[in-house]
């Protein structure tokens, strides 16, 4: 983990992306280690608008943080949240999804985690407190749904990459709020087609602002460049694709204008 830290930093400093920091904060009954990065234009007289990256099942990892560094680059406070609670990562599977399982099976423990983060986004500084959005990759992508399908106060759009579609939606959600982006790999072998079509639906008959983004080739994890390597060893099928990756990402950019165009 060190030696992908100090790799995670040379890149960082390669690249000339903002530098963030690691932060302490609490979100029920966990100690989150988030990851806390600004614009260098940030300030309390220069508010920016505020994003929450939730992480992969994988845990809060250097990509997590390197996302959130875009994020500032581009102008947005962002903070990479932890779902698990002291930094806790996995490196099989197996414990991955039982990470996952714990932090997300109860939509209160889920609601309560996500919300310690935006929270504690929301009360720094030089955050628009009322200009919050929140990207996820995977498991952090249905989380994010989630959140807008049960309406969260204050989340003016959400980001889902590669990330799960059966999301719960409450009998009295008539309408949702919050703006959606689903950035999706068309070879995606996790999500099967019909939940794909399931949600799209669902997107309809709530009238969302939704947009869709299909790529064709690209499976699960398909932004992750350490998805490929992960999914050898690991027996998965997971892999990075680059196009898909960089379309995605440009797609955000023009979503996340869109969300705080007021």
């Amino acid at each position: 983990m060190k030696s992908l830290i100090c790799l995670f930093s040379f890149v960082l400093t390669t690249l000339n992306l903002p530098a963030g920091e690691e932060v302490k904060y609490q979100a029920g009954d966990i100690t989150a280690h988030g990851y806390l990065a600004l614009p260098k234009s940030a300030s309390a007289e220069n508010k920016v608008p505020g994003v929450v990256v939730v992480h992969e099942w994988w845990g809060h990892n250097a990509y997590a943080r390197k996302r959130a560094d875009m994020l500032a680059d581009l102008g947005y406070a962002a903070l990479a949240i932890d779902m698990y609670g002291e930094g806790k990562l996995a490196e099989h599977p197996k414990d991955a999804g039982g990470f996952a399982q714990e932090a997300t099976a109860k939509l209160e423990t889920m609601k309560v985690r996500f919300l310690g983060g935006m929270k504690f986004l929301q009360q720094q500084e030089a955050v628009n407190d009322k200009e919050i959005a929140a990207i996820g990759y995977c498991m952090g992508g249905k989380i994010c749904l989630q959140m807008a399908a049960i309406k969260l106060p204050d989340l003016k759009g959400v980001a889902s990459f590669h990330g799960a579609l059966n999301v719960d939606f409450p009998a009295e959600t008539k309408s949702l709020d919050a703006k959606v982006l689903v950035c999706h790999g068309n070879d995606d072998t996790f999500i099967p087609k019909e939940v794909v079509d399931a949600f799209k639906a669902k997107m309809k008959e709530l009238g969302a602002d939704f947009t869709f983004e299909g790529y064709d080739g690209a499976i699960h994890s398909f932004t992750n460049p350490d998805a490929t390597e992960l999914g050898k060893k690991n027996g998965i099928r997971v892999g990075y694709h680059k196009e898909a990756d960089e379309k995605s990402w440009k797609a955000l950019q023009v979503f996340l204008k869109k969300c705080f165009a007021a």
